[in-house]
């Protein structure tokens, strides 16, 4: 199809003359969207029916809009086309033609619970111990309206109950939407301090030393295709037991309480302009959040935090690009903070390359992550009869090289004793390969170092749905 497109383009360029310079979208077809409504796809463009497009730059606009719908997730496969050109009114119609992913994940849980597989790998020797499983009910498209609903329920490590559902927009323009969240979590483990900048854990058998809960609603509102804003209230409690309190940490929560009731406000604006979220080669990000713990209605928790993060990706050609990221968080309230609270790099996806095996915990940090690409492979596989699933028998699959470079700060103001990577530049770098599967799938294996010159082989990836 994509020869058609350019076949017409070449065949109105030969007619142009005296033809003016821009186009006219007439019609716009859908096709493949068996679940999806159209009016969501349509929405995901930042063009319709009767607007006016340059001609200089119209494959381009094509290609950008194709990268919209597929940012949703909701599509494993996408082309759009031009099929028909009227030469006289400059007009022409388009066809989008789509294969939806598999929205419905009912699938047993067994995921590693620590904070990445290089840790549980190397630090923990593989123990099963520290494994969650249970079941995970996802479906990513529950009525074609996009919005996904998440059930899991985990024993092993982590005792789970989570339930999340994101509601359809609910104003005619489907810029308004809401997500409710209810959470339970316990374990017979906890971290309970961090010394030689690592976590250590104690484990109770006759009982659960830490319990977590949280409710609450999302709102967001998306006037434009590239700008969102969010809203997050939530009530939390946290609880530990009284041996943690006593004999393990008693700064866990400062003060005499086993117990941190809060209420959380949540304010974030995002600006998404990169091609493809998940592995952007092109374009960029803006986002800052506002986050309050403790509103004042109850007492045992007061926070406040900003966090800015800033990414720029630049394709140089077809096969080198370029990453930029940098991120910073403020702490706004500069009062000495419960060590539950008090964390900076080593969590979740703040990490540099070569420190997987530390975390550095502070009052503020920021970072500055580079990477040169280059894409070694791009292709198409079909695994045919071998994938019962439909959706995934064709598997698009890029290959990337990737020079790493990363430099970070924290400031910690509290623990330091014990944890020298605080208030010190930290520099990590390395080769890797990524592995970019089914468009939002990504496996990085990166060969890194960091200042302390430790080396060694490190393994990440992202396969969540």
């Amino acid at each position: 199809m994509r020869f058609f497109t350019c076949l017409l383009l070449l065949l109105f360029l030969s007619n142009l003359d005296a033809q003016s310079d821009y186009v006219i979208i007439n019609n716009i077809q859908v096709k493949g969207n068996k679940r999806t409504k159209e009016r969501i796809i349509l929405r995901e463009m930042d063009f319709a029916p009767g607007d006016t497009l340059e001609l200089a730059s119209l494959q381009e606009r094509l290609e950008k809009n194709k990268n919209y719908i597929m940012n949703t997730g909701l599509f494993v496969l996408m082309d759009m086309n031009i099929t028909s050109w009227n030469y006289e009114t400059n007009e022409i119609d388009l066809l989008l033609e789509m294969k939806e992913s598999w929205y419905i994940y009912p699938f047993p849980v067994f995921e590693l619970a620590d904070r990445n597989f290089n840790v549980w790998w190397t630090e923990q020797e593989r123990s099963f111990k520290r494994v969650n499983y249970g079941i995970r009910f996802v479906h990513l498209n529950t009525t074609g309206n996009k919005d996904p609903l998440k059930l899991q329920f985990h024993l092993g490590y982590t005792q789970k109950l989570e339930l999340v559902y994101q509601f359809p927009a609910f104003n005619k323009s489907q810029t308004f939407g809401l997500i409710g969240e209810f959470f339970y979590a316990r374990n017979k483990e906890i971290a309970y301090r961090t010394i030689e900048n690592k976590l250590e854990f104690q484990r109770v058998e006759d009982e659960f030393p830490l319990q977590r809960f949280r409710t609450g609603v999302n709102f967001f509102y998306r006037p434009k295709i590239r700008s969102i804003f969010y809203g997050k209230l939530e009530y939390q409690k946290n609880t530990i037991s009284d041996f943690v309190k006593a004999e393990l940490n008693p700064n866990y929560f400062l003060g005499t309480a086993t117990s941190q009731a809060l209420m959380y406000l949540r304010l974030e604006y995002a600006y998404e302009n990169r091609d493809i979220k998940p592995y952007p080669t092109k374009g960029n990000y803006f986002s800052t959040v506002f986050e309050k713990e403790g509103l004042g209605i109850f007492k045992e928790r007061n926070g406040a935090y900003l966090t800015t993060a800033f990414g720029q990706y630049f394709k140089l050609s077809d096969r080198w690009s370029t990453e930029t990221i940098l991120k910073s968080k403020i702490a706004l309230i500069r009062d000495e903070q419960p060590y539950n609270n008090y964390w900076a790099l080593g969590y979740l996806d703040d990490f540099l390359s070569g420190y997987e095996f530390y975390v550095i915990d502070g009052l503020d940090y920021y970072y500055a992550k580079t990477a040169l690409r280059y894409k070694l492979f791009d292709a198409r596989m079909n695994w045919g009869k071998y994938m019962p699933m439909e959706a995934f028998r064709d598997m698009p699959i890029k290959v990337f090289l990737a020079l790493n470079n990363d430099f970070g700060y924290v400031n910690s103001t509290q623990f330091n004793e014990f944890n020298p990577l605080g208030n010190q530049m930290l520099w990590g770098g390395g080769i890797g390969l990524n592995f970019v599967l089914f468009y939002d799938k990504v496996i990085r294996i990166e060969y890194s170092f960091n200042h302390l010159w430790e080396k060694g082989l490190y393994l990440h990836y992202n396969l969540s749905f």
